[in-house]
């Protein structure tokens, strides 16, 4: 009789014959996902299929932290990992540890490694993020000038406020030289002064959507003084610029949304305003008028006090009067009329008398006619100046010599080659 293996022997074989195959262990799939399902464990299951086949996969919650994107039914993907059967149901399937989408592979190894270098650089840092202005009046569009993107901001702007006003900078956003258009129009809108700036395209792979994970255009947003909202893809797809703005909007629709102030959301804002407004401020003059009512009621009547201190003032200056009065008379009494001799006064009148007949005194004792009595001249010229010294006398024509007895009259007689010599001819 033949040997008889039981089902789970079986699987057993099967089993151990992929642990042995090498190439099975390590082995690359390509394949469309189809039945994605991300279970609560964690794991992911799906399948790969292509126009002649299926085959069932599985990633396990450790390996997920390679999968950089979120895998949805139709998505052209390659799966690296080992297959194996599975004992209990009798069928074998790819253990996924890792994923990448089909024909990215080497654009999503540029783009790890360079959302790494600016993270790196503190590029990715919350402190850089500039606010979204909440009131904003102009709009900068960086995007296609044809396409999804540009057509729902402005029906979604239009709706929200038609006040606000967008201005389109038509870039490329895909292809060659999309990179470099971009980052002029980020230049460009950014001199044009906007309130805010959209950066975006729509949907599209990871080769599409290229253009915003150049660095260039990184730079361009992180540098930009402009607030910047990123709008790129679907909610699904992610771009270095998305790390680097100010703001990651989902969609370009949701830009907008982010971007546009509601008006009437705005009129109701500014009317609830209003309202606090005219509140706080018949509150605060209810209370002012309060106060000012208790100050009036704790102050007494002022004119019954100016009455009452004037009263009081002339009935003082009435008593001074008789006070003055009283002393005066009593003074009379004690005192003849003659002995009422203001001595004082007189005293200080015979101070200065003295003080002036001194002064007299000094001013003679150096008077022109005290001087000459005491043995000295004055001399004067013909022009009855008076001759200070002997230079002036020889170039006088004529000298008065003054004594104090009288003038005589002379001239000055000048030798020749004598520096000094007799100087009056009498």
């Amino acid at each position: 009789m033949q040997n008889v293996y039981t089902v789970k022997q079986v699987n057993a074989y099967i089993k151990n014959m992929f642990a042995q195959d090498f190439m099975m262990n390590r082995i690359y799939v390509k394949g469309e996902v189809s039945n994605c399902k991300y279970h609560t464990s964690g794991h992911i299951y799906f399948s790969l299929k292509d126009e002649s086949g299926m085959i069932s996969c599985i990633m396990f919650a450790g390996q997920r932290g390679s999968l950089a994107f979120r895998m949805q039914d139709g998505m052209q993907v390659i799966v690296f990992g080992g297959i194996s059967a599975y004992e209990r149901d009798g069928r074998y399937q790819l253990y996924a540890r890792e994923i990448r989408q089909d024909g990215a592979g080497v654009l999503y190894e540029r783009f790890q490694a360079l959302k790494q270098e600016l993270e790196e650089m503190g590029m990715f840092a919350p402190e850089y993020k500039k606010p979204i202005p909440p009131f904003a009046k102009t709009i900068g569009i960086v995007t296609a000038p044809t396409g999804a993107a540009i057509r729902d901001i402005m029906n979604i702007s239009y709706r929200r406020n038609p006040y606000v006003q967008l201005i389109l900078y038509p870039a490329l956003v895909q292809g060659d030289g999309a990179a470099e258009s971009i980052v002029r129009g980020i230049h460009a809108l950014e001199k044009e002064g906007v309130d805010i700036m959209i950066v975006g395209r729509g949907g599209g792979s990871l080769e599409d959507l290229w253009a915003f994970n150049e660095e260039a255009v990184a730079r361009a947003v992180f540098d930009c003084t402009i607030p910047v909202i990123s709008a790129v893809g679907h909610e699904t797809d992610t771009t270095i610029i998305d790390y680097v703005s100010d703001l990651r909007a989902p969609t370009p629709t949701g830009a907008a949304e982010f971007a546009v102030p509601v008006k009437s959301e705005l009129n109701a804002a500014v009317l609830t305003l209003q309202s606090r407004l005219a509140s706080a401020g018949n509150r605060y003059l209810q209370e002012r008028r309060s106060l000012l009512d208790g100050l009036k009621r704790g102050i007494p009547n002022l004119e019954q006090i100016l009455a009452e201190n004037i009263q009081k003032l002339d009935d003082r200056i009435d008593r001074l009067h008789l006070s003055f009065k009283n002393y005066l008379e009593n003074r009379k009494n004690q005192l003849s009329l003659n002995e009422i001799k203001p001595f004082y006064i007189t005293t200080i009148l015979d101070k200065k008398n003295e003080n002036l007949q001194n002064l007299n005194l000094r001013l003679e004792s150096v008077s022109v006619e005290s001087v000459l009595k005491r043995g000295f001249a004055w001399i004067k010229n013909q022009r009855q100046k008076t001759v200070y010294n002997a230079t002036e006398a020889r170039k006088s024509s004529s000298l008065e010599i003054v004594f104090a007895d009288g003038a005589v009259k002379t001239r000055p007689i000048v030798r020749k080659n004598e520096l000094q010599g007799d100087l009056f001819d009498n």
